[in-house]
């Protein structure tokens, strides 16, 4: 059973998904844009026979309020600060945690901060190398060296239902496993009054994430925690080049690739959950060994 709640988070509300004993090993799932924890909604359940699954979504996102820019700036350090907040809030001390998309720099600040709190990485789709990100950011990265209104006028085309639509269609190949309601929800949320502003807020500052790449590779090669990449590897944004990096920083990362596309959950959650499964089966249990 999902359990869909809320907690409250500097007068905020964090909408979130939880399932599965409290007792057992917890796994924090962190979304992208333009999404929410709706994109976990397959997942969750072949997950939580075995581990307490957590899925919030971001400040802005999803279900969670959207507080005004004005007292809250809509910067990755800012979401990492109120998803840290949050896991302090509902009583999780240690989680691995499964990044996508915008979740990487969120859950890799979280692990800089607090590397003991954080028993494995699973990366689907989820960057931290310059190698991973492809042309499609051109346009963003335009933006990022010239922060000027045209070019921040330019980047609306990337909030649109149809880039939306893309975002989950692109490298699928069997189209109609890929639920409508899915892209429809996140552009419904997207559509919101001012919700434009926040996500073009984001595109600027995801300049901050590229730049601590150093130190998230500086986190992988010290502490060489657990970590599995799972990717799709058509993905238009996040190249595989991505995923193998880790490896060149953390040896023992393990990278499966899939014939899918961003959201590759949409299309292979089973196979997905089955190699995250016998993953953290193995790599918490020699954790527990060594303790």
């Amino acid at each position: 059973m999902i359990r869909y709640q809320h907690a409250i988070v500097d007068g905020a509300k964090i909408f979130y998904r939880e399932a599965g004993p409290k007792t057992a090993p917890t796994i924090l799932l962190l979304h992208g844009f333009p999404t929410s924890s709706h994109m976990f909604r397959n997942l969750i359940p072949v997950l939580a026979d075995r581990y307490h699954v957590i899925a919030p979504d971001l400040p802005g996102f999803g279900f969670s309020d959207a507080p005004d820019r004005k007292r809250f700036r809509y910067t990755f350090a800012q979401l990492a600060k109120a998803i840290d907040t949050f896991t302090q809030t509902i009583g999780i001390e240690r989680y691995a945690i499964y990044v996508f998309d915008y979740g990487a720099p969120v859950g890799f600040r979280l692990a800089l901060a607090h590397p003991e709190r954080v028993t494995a990485i699973i990366s689907q789709n989820g960057n931290a190398y310059a190698e991973g990100l492809s042309q499609g950011w051109n346009p963003i990265q335009k933006y990022w060296k010239e922060p000027t209104p045209e070019n921040r006028a330019a980047l609306r085309d990337f909030l649109t239902p149809e880039a939306t639509k893309s975002q989950y269609l692109y490298g699928v190949q069997d189209e109609t496993l890929v639920a409508p309601e899915a892209y429809e929800l996140d552009s419904a949320l997207l559509a919101r009054p001012g919700n434009d502003e926040i996500q073009l807020d984001l595109f600027l500052d995801y300049a901050s994430n590229v730049a601590l790449y150093p130190k998230f590779q500086e986190y992988f090669r010290a502490k060489r925690p657990p970590l599995l990449a799972v990717w799709g590897k058509n993905d238009p944004f996040f190249l595989p080049p991505g995923a193998e990096a880790f490896k060149r920083d953390n040896p023992n990362s393990e990278v499966h690739f899939y014939n899918t596309g961003h959201f590759a959950l949409e299309t292979h959650h089973r196979e997905i959950a089955d190699t995250i499964r016998e993953f953290l089966n193995r790599k918490l249990a020699s954790q527990s060994s060594a303790a």
